[in-house]
């Protein structure tokens, strides 16, 4: 795994939870701005996912990793989804959890990771 790209992943979540609880403060519902964010997010995790698959020979804690790795890549798309359906202040709330707990699960994969180094 890439400490580089993993670094920007984590800033990119938080921006993103930054962005949700902006909207969620300002009493609006989820917008094409903070759908897109959830896109791309989503689709750093799979790249990341990728990565990490390729090198996982090394990581001792090999359960651990891929669960962490598959709760991260399945977290944006369940947050999209609720927050699509809760249209109130509380839908980008749920995307501001989630986008921060992506950046939380992406630190542990990287700790995880460096254990096995």
């Amino acid at each position: 795994m890439n400490g580089a790209y993993s670094g920007w992943l984590i800033g990119a979540a938080l921006l993103l939870a930054l962005a949700a609880v902006v909207t969620a403060v300002r009493d609006r519902p989820m917008g094409p701005v903070l759908l897109a964010g959830l896109g791309l997010l989503e689709l750093a995790v799979l790249a990341q996912a990728g990565f990490a698959l390729a090198g996982l020979g090394h990581v001792v804690e090999k359960a651990t990793f891929i669960g962490y790795l598959a709760g991260t890549a399945v977290i944006p798309p369940a947050a999209m989804w609720w927050g699509r359906a809760e249209r109130t202040r509380w839908g980008p709330g749920v995307i501001a959890v989630a986008a921060f707990t992506v950046a939380v699960m992406t630190g542990r994969l990287l700790q995880v990771w460096n254990a096995g180094a």
